[in-house]
Formats: structure tokens, sequence, C-alpha cells
């Protein structure tokens, strides 16, 4: 996993240029947000059970039809399921918040996703509205609005969003 800094230096490395005002400004920047994005994971971190639980409540009552017979989270395994990829989701959003960068969300959790739901047959909408719903409730949590803290969730629902199911 890379983070902000790694990939910055990869990139000016690999066409031998030193770094320039726009390199030093990203640093400063991915600095200047380092300690609100290691509260905002650690408060995400020691709350993710709750979370998830919170999240999957909001999703199945703005979205019933799912846990109804014949509905991706019908039944119990199917229900656990749904439960343990918004966990998957909140983890590595965490991870993407602390990198400040979201190479990990796409090498790790998008990347092998869109093949497994496309296998499967799962839907795509409430997916993404789950993330939202996680989304939400980390500002909550974390009392914080910024770009930064949106980016993994937004990152996650955009590029899933893209799959044509």
């Amino acid at each position: 996993m890379q983070d902000t800094i790694s990939r910055l230096i990869d990139r000016y490395d690999a066409t031998g240029r030193y770094l320039d005002r726009d390199a030093i400004d990203s640093l400063k920047a991915y600095f200047a947000t380092g300690t609100a994005r290691i509260r905002a994971a650690s408060l995400i971190t020691a709350n993710a059970a709750s979370l998830v639980r919170q999240a999957g409540s909001r999703l199945f009552d703005e979205v019933p039809d799912l846990i109804r017979p014949g509905g991706n989270a019908y039944t119990t395994r199917r229900y656990a399921a749904c439960l343990r990829d918004m966990d998957y989701y909140l983890r590595y959003a965490t991870y993407a918040l602390v990198a400040a960068d979201s190479y990990v969300l796409d090498e790790r959790v998008l990347q092998g996703l869109r093949e497994t739901y496309n296998s499967l047959g799962v839907p795509i909408g409430p997916t993404v509205q789950g993330i939202q719903i996680l989304k939400e409730l980390c500002m909550e949590l974390v009392g914080e609005r910024a770009e930064w803290l949106q980016a993994p969730f937004d990152h996650m629902s955009r590029v899933l969003s893209e799959v044509n199911i």
C-alpha cells in the first residue's frame, strides 16, 4: 500500500525530476491534515462495529426489500454477508484516510469487487447507498465535514456506480 508521499515521490522519480512547488504544496497539505486524519481513523476504528450496525439498520429501513424474501440480504447468511462487506468498506476507507490516497481502495477492494458482484448479481445501488450512509455516520462521529474525510467513501461510490450490472 502506498500513501500520498510515496506515490508523489515515485511519480517524480519516474520522470527524473526534483520536487517542484506543486509537489511541495501537496506534501504540505498532506501533513497539515495528518493529525486530523489519524484522529478520525482512530475514532472510526474504535466505533466500527456500531457504525456498521447503524449503517445496516438505516440501509434496511430505507430499502426494506433487501431483507424481504427474494432480496439480496434475505436469510441470515446474506444479511451477515452484507454487514461483513460494509465492515470491509469502512476498514479500507480508514486505510485510505490515513494514507490520503485511494490506491488501496482500487487495489484491495474495488478491482475484485466488480467481478464478484457481477457474478453474484449483487445490486450496486444499495451497496453505494450503504457506503454513503457509512460516510454520513463517520462525519457525525468525527464532527468533521472535510473533503479528506469524505474522499474514500465518495471514491468507492463513484467507482462502483460506474459498474454497469
